[in-house]
């Protein structure tokens, strides 16, 4: 009786040059302008989870705080994208950006495996990653929805006159 095999689970970065490897990179797959899966979650939950981010009162001193966005043509590296990135423990903020506060050394990593992915395929993609301070975080203003960000953070004086 043969014994099965409990194969390692392949990471994001080999799954990718796999693919690569297997001539699947080399043509430009066929985009039926689907979205890359999962919806938004609701304004409100994505909010509240930027500003877990700013108003922690104890964060980790090695951290950094960084957006990622990205504009990716390929439904299928971009689903595989928004997937590393979730796991990764990037927050989804929009549809192309993700907001993290990740140890400095797993946003090094995340460079370099998005930096790979990039090269393998030939295209016109954009990946960015921005570190941010806490202070800019604070003073972010969001446009086009009935929120007031800076009455949640509190960041407002009232002054008496």
């Amino acid at each position: 009786m043969a014994r099965k095999r409990n194969p390692q689970p392949v990471d994001f970065l080999r799954r990718r040059l796999l693919k690569h490897q297997a001539g699947l990179a080399d043509h430009r797959p066929i985009d039926h302008g689907r979205d890359d899966g999962d919806p938004l979650e609701d304004l409100d939950v994505r909010l509240r989870r930027m500003l877990d981010i700013v108003t922690r009162p104890l964060r980790n001193p090695k951290n950094m705080i960084f957006f990622v966005m990205y504009d990716i043509e390929s439904n299928k590296v971009r689903r595989s994208v928004v997937k590393y990135l979730e796991r990764m423990g990037c927050h989804r903020v929009q549809k192309s950006i993700f907001l993290a506060d990740l140890p400095a050394s797993v946003c090094e990593r995340i460079q370099a495996d998005l930096a790979e992915v990039q090269a393998m395929y030939d295209n016109q993609d954009s990946i960015m990653v921005v570190p941010l301070s806490l202070e800019q975080v604070k003073t972010m203003h969001i446009i086009g929805q009935n929120i007031d960000l800076d009455l949640i953070v509190k960041t407002r004086s009232t002054m008496f006159f």
